[in-house]
């Protein structure tokens, strides 16, 4: 009887790609067996979709790091809710 033996594939870049996933709850990341590289997607809102990918969990994690500061940089600032003075004063003599 020949014994087979069940091969994992790149066990331990998958288990990095996991654990990145869960310590970055707004990102699904992955690992390519076929690429040998991760990749991250991006759950967060963006006017377009941001995949960012590198060849080691370190460096993906930076440029996920990047990649949110951009979309952070990129979000429009709320608008004043407030009526401004010149508003409130023109109300009252209406």
């Amino acid at each position: 009887m020949t014994t087979v033996y069940q091969r994992v594939w790149d066990g331990p870049a998958r288990a990095e790609a996991e654990l990145l996933g869960q310590a970055w709850p707004g990102w699904t990341v992955l690992y390519s067996l076929s690429m040998r590289r991760f990749f991250a997607l991006c759950a967060l809102p963006s006017p377009q979709p941001v995949i960012v990918s590198d060849d080691t969990a370190e460096e993906l994690e930076q440029r996920m790091r990047e990649a949110e500061t951009l979309l952070i940089l990129q979000v429009p600032a709320p608008e004043n809710r407030r009526p401004s003075r010149r508003s409130r004063s023109s109300r009252r003599t209406a």
